[in-house]
């Protein structure tokens, strides 16, 4: 293992409710987010018998201590799985391990763990907006792909190889759309659970830069609506290309799609000061990414939602997934990204990816 500074977690610094109780059922510690959770201090919750301290109902309105008997239960229980519960007559997320001795011992401590129910409302609610949203997004590809293969199917002899072409490469196009969703969620659901996965090995940003402008320019945008701009000598620099490439893509296509006149990418060596909320502010050292615009750009009042699910501005169609998972890929690497007015006026992405060998050459 690594070496370093380690200390442990403290019970005032977790987000969740931690409410403790001795071998007497008696409470010996309450954080504060049980203090705010509950609307009780911990000065009046220590010291007092968990059932007074904690006066938790089930939704039929039965006193829930009575109910699970924790101190003289059946001595195989190991705790009780999170359900809601009503304090006061609030709804509350509550969650118990009973810690004994010894398998099968009486019980040492009853360790309780508390979770406002508006951060599930929360989730619910993201989760049934994306849920629609993609309901909504495959909805139309696939009702493309189920339309032309059942005319091609049905009147295949009617149609010449010129138009059977034209409806092949419409499946085709449309399958691409499904596929880059799921792979849109699949992203989304790595991201969210703190797995994406980032295999690093060594990348020349300014490379993958050139790389993509000759793509867009194949594609029929005009060469001169780019200009690239490296400046200093090239960083060691480590990274997964293929994450990188889906964040150089994404930010392109934004700035080509939404922006107007020159999209400008810089490339070059930067420190970046992070300051995170809860965390000591941190420098990152390494290379900077910077893609402008001169179109109309993203209003200041919402700029702080442009890296959250869903954000689409004004624009019409997509999933408004792509900024929340570029943000999560360059945050995985250890980097960060932000939004600023271009001098322009349009939008200006900034993301810096630390330089450096990655951790398992140390």
């Amino acid at each position: 293992m690594g070496g370093g500074n380690w200390a442990p977690v403290e019970p005032d610094d977790l987000p969740d409710g931690l409410v403790v109780a001795d071998a007497r059922g008696r409470v010996v510690a309450f954080n504060r987010a049980a203090e705010r959770i509950t609307g009780r201090s911990a000065r009046h919750a220590i010291g007092v018998e968990l059932e007074r301290a904690l006066p938790l109902e089930d939704l039929d309105g039965r006193r829930w201590w009575r109910l699970t008997d924790p101190y003289g239960g059946l001595a195989v229980r190991t705790g009780q799985p999170e359900r809601n519960l009503l304090l006061d007559g609030r709804e509350v997320l509550v969650c118990a391990r009973y810690v004994r001795e010894r398998p099968g011992g009486p019980v040492r401590q009853v360790v309780v763990t508390l979770r406002g129910t508006e951060a599930r409302r929360r989730t619910e609610r993201s989760h049934a907006e994306l849920i629609a949203t993609v309901a909504h997004e495959l909805r139309s590809p696939l009702t493309s792909v189920k339309g032309f293969t059942a005319t091609l199917l049905a009147k295949w002899e009617r149609f010449n190889d010129g138009q059977k072409r034209v409806m092949l490469e419409t499946v085709d196009a449309d399958a691409d759309r499904v596929v880059r969703l799921i792979a849109e969620l699949l992203d989304i659901s790595r991201i969210d659970a703190g797995r994406l996965e980032i295999r690093k090995q060594r990348i020349d940003l300014a490379a993958a830069v050139h790389r993509h402008v000759a793509g867009k320019v194949a594609a029929g945008t005009p060469a001169e609506r780019f200009d690239i701009k490296v400046a200093g000598p090239p960083v060691e620099q480590w990274g997964d290309p293929d994450k990188i490439d889906q964040v150089l893509a994404n930010l392109l296509e934004n700035a080509v799609r939404h922006g107007e006149g020159t999209v400008t990418i810089e490339v070059g060596p930067a420190e970046e000061l992070v300051e995170v909320p809860g965390t000591p502010p941190r420098v990152v050292e390494g290379t900077a990414v910077t893609v402008s615009d001169q179109g109309a750009g993203i209003p200041e009042e919402a700029m702080p939602r442009v890296f959250t699910r869903f954000w689409r501005g004004s624009r019409r169609g997509g999933t408004g997934l792509g900024l929340y998972i570029v943000k999560g890929i360059v945050e995985a690497h250890g980097g960060v990204i932000r939004i600023s007015r271009a001098e322009g006026g349009g939008a200006r992405f900034r993301f810096v990816l630390p330089a450096g060998v990655p951790d398992f050459m140390l």
